[in-house]
């Protein structure tokens, strides 16, 4: 292991977020502003539906056919309903809401699994890590209020009548569903889940703050994270599964998928990763991060890879197990997908973005040590995360009238540059060294 010559008791480096970076997060969300106002005004011209519907109703039909009277009957109404432009408009508050708030959370879960894995090498960087909670009670907002406002949007599991026998909408797979999915006990769930989660990134902040004060030379407050971490953690397995039960698949109430957890779990991380990759570039650059070399960028480059590489076993998992078993019910998930001419473009570009892309790219020791590649690739992967996203949540909710416009880019923007703007603004509020961390020094020294 070769060794720095670094004093650790003058490391520290503070954080200023100002000038240059304010603008440009300003910028990406005023960008994103003039996008979505366009698109806005597009949807309200009536653009795009038209030209989607032909199209998409040709998968409707196939689809219906596939799943079965019960499967037509119960969607039936729902894929005819008449549509209202600002519908999009809230599955697009969905989407991006989803989306960042599960960043965040994995961003955070990615610090806290370090202190139990007793790692060393990311010390440098946990600040970076832990400053991804910022979010959470914000996207959680988010989502309460979409919900609020456009819960028969998004799930046809709230619709009036659902469940009741005596009801022209009755659907019996919905009904036989009611006691887990219903409204008080799905919103019960959401709040309960953002609370705990923002609890925990209090409580870990706390403790770093607390730890970095302390010039005793004491590991109390590293073994008390520790401890905390390891709660996290588990309340953490049980609630991102049951979060991607609600928030994702019961959009299409009738499919369920076993694997489903993880996989959004998977993308999830992969994009929480790009983002740390960026994060520490980005500092770098700016003159921060001095102790930080080529080594930890090639291990963040190593989780990068690994992590496209584990969200493309478990896509193609899912993809063959339902191919191979041929279930009706399970199928139509992806006939929804690719037999259209709107969503199969998409649904196939997001390997290409994922997977192919990625795996190419950083293959090679040196592509994972040189910041321009790891930038171009992180970029890529954090969009193609976002349109994987899209095409996760919006079939199962529009139906032929969705898409990716510029409503979906231009909030996507809108909502990348309130998600940065948190971001740096919590870094610039503490150290952004762990001042009498443990592992300080071997993650100055850290070699690979």
């Amino acid at each position: 292991m070769a060794h720095v010559d670094v004093d650790l008791k003058n490391i520290q480096e503070q954080f200023t977020f100002g000038g240059k970076l304010k603008k440009n997060v300003l910028l990406i969300g005023g960008i994103g502003v003039v996008l979505f106002v366009l698109g806005t005004i597009f949807l309200m011209m009536g653009g795009g539906h038209d030209d989607h519907h032909a199209a998409v109703e040709h998968a409707t039909e196939v689809a219906s056919a596939h799943s079965g009277d019960a499967h037509g009957d119960a969607h039936g109404g729902e894929h005819h309903a008449e549509y209202h432009w600002w519908q999009r408009i809230i599955v697009d508050f969905w989407l991006n809401g989803v989306f960042f708030t599960g960043v965040a959370l994995l961003g955070f879960f990615f610090f806290a699994l370090q202190y139990v894995a007793n790692s060393g090498w990311p010390v440098l960087i946990k600040r970076v890590m832990l400053n991804f909670r910022h979010f959470i009670p914000v996207g959680g907002i988010v989502l309460l209020l979409t919900f609020l406002v456009g819960s028969h949007t998004i799930f046809h599991w709230t619709h009036d009548g659902i469940a009741d026998p005596n009801s022209s909408h009755y659907d019996a797979i919905i009904a036989g569903k009611v006691d887990f999915l219903n409204t008080p006990f799905f919103l019960f769930r959401l709040v309960l889940f953002i609370c705990v989660w923002t609890f925990f990134g209090f409580v870990l902040n706390k403790i770093t703050k607390a730890e970095d004060a302390d010039m005793s030379g004491t590991t109390k407050y590293f073994r008390k994270a520790q401890r905390i971490s390891v709660a996290f953690l588990i309340f953490f397995g049980i609630s991102e599964s049951v979060t991607s039960w609600d928030w994702v698949m019961s959009i299409d109430t009738h499919w369920y998928s076993t694997l489903f957890g993880w996989y959004l779990l998977a993308g999830w991380l992969v994009t929480a990763v790009a983002f740390m990759s960026l994060f520490v570039i980005i500092l770098q650059e700016m003159g921060y991060l001095k102790a930080v070399n080529e080594n930890h960028l090639h291990d963040l480059g190593k989780f990068l890879f690994g992590f496209s590489i584990f969200w493309s076993y478990l896509w193609f998992s899912q993809f063959l197990l339902i191919y191979y078993a041929n279930i009706p019910e399970e199928t139509i998930y992806f006939v929804d997908r690719l037999r259209s001419a709107t969503y199969a473009p998409l649904f196939f570009t997001i390997l290409i973005t994922n997977f192919i892309f990625p795996f190419f790219v950083l293959m090679t020791r040196d592509a994972k040590r040189k910041t321009m590649m790891m930038k171009i690739v992180a970029v890529v992967v954090i969009f193609g995360h976002f349109l994987e996203y899209a095409i996760l949540i919006i079939p199962g909710t529009l139906k032929e009238n969705g898409g990716f416009g510029l409503t979906e880019i231009g909030s996507g923007m809108i909502f990348l540059s309130i998600f940065l703007y948190l971001y740096f603004s919590g870094l610039s509020k503490g150290g952004l060294i762990p001042q009498n961390h443990p592992m300080l020094e071997e993650s100055v020294n850290h070699h690979t």
